[in-house]
């Protein structure tokens, strides 16, 4: 049985295009030894340049080991990952002969790619950073270029003239600079329009999948600022409710961007998209994981009544993610996971197009809080009103980009 080896490789570049490198490191998959390093600093280049280069240095260095090995390749680069697996088409000019230069290596049936996410990548990342640290000091990398024995030779060692003085530990490639890579376009008619796309990147990556969030009309609970969640009554939308529905479909239907529209299970959400489907002449699909928390013994309870029935309950939820509501509520992170899975299935489900996704408070703020990658407390951070848009466009290399939170206009 032939060998098996793990390439990791990782690249970046400081400005998109500015210092770039990469890194790349060969892996017993069975200890997870570190068997080759390569590193190098390549000038000015783009993230996507950088991280092609990576892969090329790490599979030549695993030939170097086996060239009868059978290869796993893992990047958190979607990108490359997508167009080495021949799932998605190379149009960028710099990037054809470095993608054909990787595909020759080993015979294409002995390598297969694997998207992996950053935090899994850090070998790599490291090496690229090592490799653009040396470069902005005039060096090329050498094993065991560490930040603190490239410090030591900062004296004396010239800054390579090219080099912005870009902080050392800045990472290979930072959230910005991921959903830089993309053209910067307008949130909803980035997935439709056809002129050109405005930023700072290459559009290789095609149109993100762009959710349009809403929040359900009012319902009687609304005004009340009760816990209206999953486990409660289900109640329908109010008078008010009916009339903010209706006109977040007049809005929605002027700007003509809505591709498909998902909804919570629960009646509030339903009643909303429904009017703007109606109006939009589309199918309202339903998502379970879209539903809203279920706030156990809380439902229909007002703060302060939560707050004077179970007050070291209600401190406890507050504190932590962690902590579900009283009697066998959910936790905000149960919520997250849910959510989490959801997103995912609509972003396979709806790649490079627009979509209402129409669902409740908690939702809404969580995938805003995934998107922005913030921490669990940034739930209590933020303004969400009934019938309010937010929207979030998602990459294919996995980033995403908060556009819009909490907008009212279309209801005034």
């Amino acid at each position: 049985m032939s060998r098996a080896l793990v390439v990791e490789a990782d690249g970046g570049s400081r400005g998109n295009p500015g210092p770039a490198g990469y890194g790349a490191v060969v892996l017993d998959p069975e200890s997870g030894e570190a068997l080759a390093e390569a590193a190098e600093f390549i000038g000015t280049a783009t993230n996507n340049v950088a991280e092609y280069k990576g892969l090329v240095a790490g599979l030549r260095a695993a030939y170097a080991l086996d060239p009868q090995a059978r290869v796993r390749v893992r990047m958190d680069s979607k990108l490359v990952v997508e167009q080495m697996s021949g799932r998605w088409k190379i149009k960028h000019p710099d990037m054809k002969p470095l993608a054909a230069e990787a595909g020759s290596i080993f015979p294409p049936d002995q390598v297969t790619y694997e998207w992996i996410p950053r935090a899994q990548n850090k070998h790599a990342d490291r090496l690229a950073n090592e490799a653009m640290d040396a470069g902005k000091l005039g060096r090329q990398w050498e094993p065991g270029n560490s930040k603190a024995a490239l410090a030591t030779a900062s004296a004396a060692a010239p800054a390579a003239p090219a080099a912005p003085a870009a902080p050392a530990a800045a990472p290979a490639r930072s959230a910005a600079a991921r959903a830089a890579d993309e053209a910067v376009a307008t949130a909803e008619d980035s997935a439709s329009s056809a002129a050109p796309s405005v930023g700072w990147g290459s559009p290789d990556l095609g149109p993100p999948a762009t959710f349009v969030l809403l929040r359900h009309g009012e319902t009687p609970l609304t005004p009340e600022k009760r816990f209206s969640g999953s486990g409660g009554t289900d109640p329908a939308l109010s008078a008010a409710g009916r009339r903010q529905a209706e006109a977040t479909a007049a809005a929605l239907a002027a700007r003509g961007t809505i591709q498909a529209v998902v909804s919570s299970p629960l009646r509030r959400c339903r009643e909303t998209a429904g009017a703007v489907a109606d109006r939009l002449g589309l199918e309202v699909r339903i998502e379970d994981g879209l539903r809203e928390t279920d706030f156990g013994a809380w439902e229909g309870l007002t703060f302060a009544e939560v707050r004077e029935r179970h007050p070291d309950d209600l401190d406890a939820w507050l504190g932590s993610a962690k902590v579900a509501p009283t009697g066998g509520g959910e936790s905000f992170a149960t919520v997250a996971r849910r959510v989490a899975v959801a997103r995912d299935k609509l972003l396979a489900r709806y790649a490079g197009r627009t979509v209402l996704v129409v669902t409740h408070v908690t939702p809404v703020k969580t995938l805003v809080r995934l998107a922005l990658g913030a921490p669990p407390e940034s739930l209590f951070r933020m303004e969400l009103s009934a019938a309010s848009l937010s929207v979030v466009a998602y990459y294919a290399d996995g980033n995403a980009s908060l556009r819009l939170l909490n907008d009212t206009s279309h209801l005034r």
